[in-house]
C-alpha cells in the first residue's frame, strides 16, 4: 500500500502542472464539511429527527390525564327539570387501567331516582380495568412503544440519508478532479505541440526539412486544441455539477470560481474524511450497519403490531369499581360497603375482522424479516466485491504509472531522433498521441479508484462526525 500511494504521488506530478500557490484550492474534507452542515438534504434529513421527536410526544399524550365536564340544566315554564354536574379527572396508566376521581351533583324536580345524590354533591373514587383485550397491550401502549422504536429507526434512517448526499458530493468531487487533470494533460501538450510547429517553421524556412512538414505540425496543434477545448467543456459541466452540493449559511446557494481548483494530492484525505481508514475486510462487521438496524427497528415496530392484533382476539371486558363519599377530605370516609360499579362484556362471534388483520400483520412481519435478509447478504457481497476491486485498482494504477513513464521515454527518444534528422514527425506525433492517451487512461482509472473508496464509503453506510 505504501508503494502504491509513492506511486500515485509520482503519476499527479507527471499528469498535472503544480498547483500554483496563487490559485485558490477547494480541499475534499472542506468541501465534504461544507456539504454535511449547509446542504438542504442534510438538513432536510435532521427535520426527520425533529418529527420522530413530535411523534413521541404525541404518542405520549394517551397518558396525560384528563378532565372532564358535563353540566346541563333544564328549566321550563317556571320548573326546574333537573340541573346536572358531572366532573371527572382521569389518569391512564399503564396496562388498560385509568385511575378516575369523579364529582357529581344533581338537583331538579324530574331527575332519575338513581342520580339522586346529596346536596352537596357526591364524590367517587376508583379504577377502570380492561381485564381481556387491552390489558397487556392496547393501542396507546402500542404507539408510544412503536413511536420509541420510530424515533431510533429515524436516527438510522438519518445516518443512511447524510451518508447518500455525501456520496454523491464526492462522486462529483471526483469527476471534477479528473476533468481538471484531463485539462491540465492537453493544456501541457498544447505547448508542446505549439513550440514544435514553431521550430518545424523555422526549420523549413531555412530548408533543413520538408515544408509539408509544417502541415503535419499545424494539424497536431489544431488537434490538441480541440481537445483542450473539449476538457475546458467538461471541466465546466463537473464544476457545475460540483456547484450543487455548494451551499452556505441560510439556504445560499454557491457557485464555484472558475479559478478554484481540486485537491491533486488527496489519496491521504479520502479515507480520513470518509471514515474508511483502517478498515480492513478482516475487521468488517454489519452490527451496527444503520440500514440493517433500520430494517430490524421496522421488525420490531412490526411484531408490536401484530401483538396488538393478537390481543384483540380476546373478548372486551371492563371491570369499573368506585368508593363514594360525601366527605373526600376524610380518606377513611370510603368504606367498601358505598360503592358504585360496572362490567362490560363484548365480543364479536367470529372475529374475522381481527383474525384477518392478525393475519395481514403476521405477513408483513415475515415480509420485513425477508427484506431484512435480503439486505444484509446484499450489504455483505457488495463490501467484499469493493474490497476486491480496490485490490485490482491498486495494481492497474500501478502498472498505468509504468506505462506512462515508458511511453514519456519513447516520445523522448523519438523526439531526439527527430531532431538528429533520423526520425519523422508523423512517428513523434504517434508517439505523443500514445503518451496522452496512457495519461488519460491513468486519470480514469484513479477516478475509478477513488469512486471505489466513496462506494466502500456508502455501502458502510457510515456518517462522519467530523468530516
Amino acid at each position: 500500500m505504501r508503494y502504491f500511494f509513492l506511486w500515485v504521488c509520482l503519476i499527479i506530478g507527471f499528469g498535472a502542472k503544480a498547483q500554483q500557490s496563487d490559485m485558490p484550492v477547494l480541499k475534499f474534507n472542506e468541501f465534504i464539511g461544507y456539504v454535511k452542515r449547509y446542504h438542504p438534504i442534510a438538513k432536510q434529513a435532521e427535520l426527520t429527527i425533529d418529527a420522530a421527536q413530535a411523534n413521541l410526544m404525541k404518542s405520549r399524550g394517551g397518558f396525560d390525564p384528563k378532565i372532564e365536564v358535563d353540566y346541563g340544566r333544564k328549566d321550563f315554564k317556571g320548573t326546574e327539570y333537573y340541573d346536572r354536574l358531572n366532573a371527572t379527572f382521569k389518569v391512564p396508566v399503564w396496562y388498560g387501567i385509568d385511575l378516575k376521581g369523579n364529582f357529581e351533583q344533581n338537583q331538579g324536580e324530574n331527575l332519575n331516582p338513581d342520580e339522586s345524590v346529596p346536596d352537596d354533591g357526591l364524590y367517587s373514587a376508583g379504577v377502570l380495568v380492561s381485564l381481556g383485550e387491552g390489558l397487556w397491550m392496547n393501542e396507546r401502549m402500542a404507539t408510544l412503544k412503536q413511536a420509541k422504536l420510530y424515533r431510533e429507526q429515524t436516527a438510522a434512517d438519518f445516518d443512511i440519508l447524510v451518508n447518500k448526499i455525501l456520496f454523491d458530493a464526492s462522486s462529483a468531487y471526483f469527476d471534477w478532479l479528473k476533468a481538471y487533470l484531463d485539462l491540465t494533460i492537453f493544456d501541457d501538450f498544447l505547448n508542446n505541440a505549439q513550440i514544435r510547429f514553431e521550430g518545424i517553421k523555422t526549420s523549413a524556412a531555412s530548408g533543413d526539412i520538408a515544408a509539408i512538414d509544417t502541415v503535419e505540425a499545424k494539424i497536431a496543434v489544431q488537434n490538441r486544441r480541440l481537445d483542450l477545448e473539449q476538457a475546458r467543456l467538461d471541466l465546466r459541466k463537473t464544476s457545475l455539477a460540483l456547484s450543487n452540493f455548494l451551499w452556505i449559511g441560510d439556504n445560499i446557494p454557491m457557485e464555484l470560481q472558475a479559478t478554484t481548483i481540486p485537491d491533486t494530492a488527496l489519496i491521504g484525505d479520502i479515507d480520513i474524511t470518509l471514515n474508511i481508514a483502517g478498515n480492513p475486510l478482516s475487521d468488517f462487521t454489519l452490527d451496527n450497519h444503520p440500514k440493517l438496524k433500520s430494517l430490524q427497528l421496522k421488525i420490531d415496530g412490526l411484531e408490536i403490531d401484530r401483538t396488538l392484533k393478537t390481543n384483540k382476539l380476546l373478548p372486551k371486558i371492563d371491570l369499573e369499581y368506585n368508593f363514594l363519599s360525601e366527605t373526600p377530605e376524610y380518606i377513611n370516609s370510603f368504606q367498601t360497603q358505598d360503592y358504585k360499579g360496572k362490567i362490560t362484556f363484548r365480543m364479536p362471534l367470529f372475529l374475522r375482522k381481527e383474525r384477518g388483520d392478525l393475519k395481514l400483520a403476521k405477513i408483513k412481519v415475515k415480509d420485513a424479516g425477508l427484506e431484512l435478509d435480503n439486505a444484509e447478504i446484499q450489504i455483505k457481497n457488495d463490501i467484499e466485491a469493493i474490497y476486491a476491486e480496490q485490490e485490482v485498482l491498486q495494481s492497474q494504477n500501478t502498472l498505468i504509472v509504468e506505462i506512462v513513464t515508458n511511453y514519456r521515454t519513447l516520445l523522448n527518444a523519438e523526439e531526439r531522433k527527430f531532431g538528429f534528422g533520423e526520425s519523422s514527425l508523423f512517428l513523434v506525433n504517434a508517439r505523443e498521441t500514445k503518451l496522452i492517451d496512457a495519461q488519460l487512461k491513468r486519470n480514469t482509472l484513479l477516478n475509478k479508484y477513488y469512486l471505489s473508496k466513496a462506494k466502500l464509503f456508502k455501502s458502510l453506510a457510515i456518517n462522519p462526525t467530523n468530516p
